[in-house]
């Protein structure tokens, strides 16, 4: 009898240390739990020699990047989309792709470049600051960084937790950036925010000839959400931002991740993946109801790329893929081209996505 209780006693000692701990987790993440500041300014970094002013009537090129933080290059599968990863690979292989990630940026010869998904302090990518290892193989760029998320430490997987995660958006340009701004997101409410992160989008303003400007948005809407509303919402929010710089006279432009199966239904391009997911819905009509701007969903009908795999594991024949990255631009923009760079997802989850367009 004496050792039943002594086993009672230990086997409730360690179930009471659980509870307390999970306890103690559960009310971090409460504390811990904030949001990054509505209109904040960024910081325009500058190279040496910089470009001039922008002009109307010339033809210019523009990329859109997801680089998956560096991490999902075509033989990763992350946890949160069925695969089985939480960190990147190695520190050493994670540096390695980010070198060729930036090689991959430089030989667009782009004359702006947005990308999404760049950690600065993460768990998952080894504490490594991967802007500052993009931004050295891209100095001949002005650029800014807006901080997209600070989540608070993940202790899932038990096996590897995520950790905390800190990533962002970063605008570089061939041209001066007058200022640049960060704009907060609707998210969802509720517990739910806490899966959800912080979202945002970029404004860089880039002054043309003639005195008027360019408006660059850069974009990154969320994606873990139970609510399909909430990225709609987002993407409402960005355009009657577009909206009222398009009446001011400004030329604008948007790029990014949607989240969203921009081209209506992928599958009929692509066909349909071994496994059925419906985290991407396509945007519904009314979203640009009341707004001149339109979408630019990069697609050569000929030869078909998609912009997008689901890393439920690594990258194969009948994997879900789709085109989620795409623009946006005012109605005084002409776009003279758009399309999928197919890189057959080596690097990243996604592949680039360019536009060349024509202010006037």
């Amino acid at each position: 009898m004496k050792v039943l209780k002594k086993i009672g006693r230990i086997v409730l000692s360690i179930f009471l240390a659980v509870v307390i701990l999970a306890a103690g987790y559960v009310a971090y993440v409460f504390i811990a739990y904030h949001r990054i500041p509505d209109n904040q300014e960024l910081e325009v970094v500058r190279p040496v020699k910089y470009g001039p002013a922008a002009s109307v009537g010339e033809e210019y090129r523009i990329v859109s990047w997801n680089i998956g933080f560096g991490a999902y290059e075509d033989d990763y599968g992350f946890f949160m989309d069925g695969g089985t990863e939480s960190w990147a690979w190695s520190r050493e292989r994670l540096s390695a792709n980010m070198m060729k990630i930036g090689a991959k940026l430089n030989d667009q010869k782009a004359d702006f470049l947005l990308v999404q998904e760049i950690d600065t302090k993460s768990t998952r990518t080894y504490k490594m600051n991967e802007l500052e290892l993009l931004t050295d193989g891209l100095g001949q760029y002005t650029w800014d960084f807006a901080q997209n998320y600070d989540s608070p430490f993940l202790m899932y997987p038990l096996t590897q937790p995520h950790g905390r995660s800190r990533a962002g958006i970063a605008t570089f340009s061939l041209f001066d950036v007058t200022s640049a701004l960060r704009r907060s997101l609707p998210i969802e409410k509720g517990f739910s925010k806490f899966l959800d992160l912080d979202r945002c989008y970029s404004v860089s303003r880039i002054p043309l000839k003639d005195g008027r400007e360019l408006v660059l948005y850069n974009m990154h809407l969320s994606a873990y959400t139970s609510d399909p509303s909430t990225a709609t919402n987002q993407l409402r929010m960005l355009l009657e931002d577009m909206q009222a710089e398009y009446e001011a006279g400004s030329f604008c432009v948007a790029g990014g991740d949607f989240n969203k199966d921009i081209l209506g239904d992928s599958s009929v391009w692509f066909g349909k993946g071994d496994k059925e997911y419906t985290w991407a819905q396509p945007i519904p009509p009314e979203t640009f109801d009341g707004v001149d701007v339109r979408l630019v969903a990069p697609l050569d009908e000929a030869d078909p790329v998609p912009s997008c795999r689901n890393a439920d594991g690594p990258y194969h024949e009948g994997q879900y893929v789709l085109t989620i990255d795409g623009f946006l631009v005012s109605p005084n923009v002409e776009v003279r081209s758009s399309g999928v760079v197919d890189y057959q997802f080596r690097y990243s989850d996604h592949n680039p996505v360019y536009m060349t367009f024509v202010l006037g």
